[in-house]
């Protein structure tokens, strides 16, 4: 349809690919962490980041689902720097474990990509006793972008290169409950709708990334980099 390939001001369209857009980027030097890279968005953008040179570490829940990716990527670019790691955002132990293994390694770190989510689902409560959407979606993400951003500033100073932090949102944003997001009611199974809490969820994830660029700017304003 017309509609998804029109371009807009990047010279890109809805219609346009992962590997569209890096085209001849040469990323090597970089690192980048995936969350949620054994399926859909995740897995794509693991693959293309590979293509481009990137060191790619995949944050995944499924172990064996994450081996399958790692070879399937490996299959078609045998020089793909690509690592595994046990990752689980409904667990704050987890996301502990994960950045804690993860800056043992003293790897740099450009590029984090807040990509894992779980949608619509029943209403159930984390192992941290949080609803399960808004503990996977946001207050893992939450969590793991904090524990690893002294790494992150730090590989920027180092490299005289700017990293990004990607959060993976969505339209649904708009959709959330009536009162935005319901701080009082996070837990309230009575007052529990799938979607609405789904689009809580992603809400507070475009709040991070607003705040998280407020912030940055003003860090890396006092430190001119």
């Amino acid at each position: 349809m017309w509609l998804f390939s029109r371009k807009g001001p990047s010279g890109f369209s809805a219609s346009s690919t992962a590997e569209d857009v890096t085209q001849e980027i040469d990323a090597t030097g970089l690192t980048a962490i995936v969350t949620g890279a054994t399926s859909g968005i995740g897995i794509e953008t693991a693959r293309v980041l590979a293509l481009r040179g990137v060191h790619v570490v995949m944050g995944v829940r499924n172990i064996e689902a994450g081996k399958e990716i790692k070879e399937t990527i490996l299959r078609n670019n045998s020089t793909a720097k690509i690592d595994m790691m046990e990752l689980d955002l409904s667990s704050m132990e987890s996301v502990r474990k994960f950045t804690s293994q993860f800056n043992s390694r003293s790897l740099p770190l450009n590029i984090l990509i807040n990509n894992a989510g779980i949608m619509a689902t029943p209403f159930k409560l984390s192992k941290d006793n949080i609803e399960l959407q808004f503990a996977t979606n946001h207050i893992g993400h939450f969590l793991l972008t904090n524990l690893l951003l002294e790494t992150m500033k730090q590989t920027a100073i180092k490299q005289k290169k700017e990293g990004r932090i990607v959060n993976v949102a969505s339209r649904r944003h708009k959709l959330s409950y009536s009162e935005g997001i319901r701080f009082d009611k996070i837990n309230d199974e009575s007052g529990y709708n799938s979607l609405s809490a789904y689009g809580q969820s992603k809400l507070a994830n475009v709040l991070h990334a607003n705040e998280l660029a407020r912030y940055l700017k003003i860090k890396l304003g006092e430190t001119n980099l």
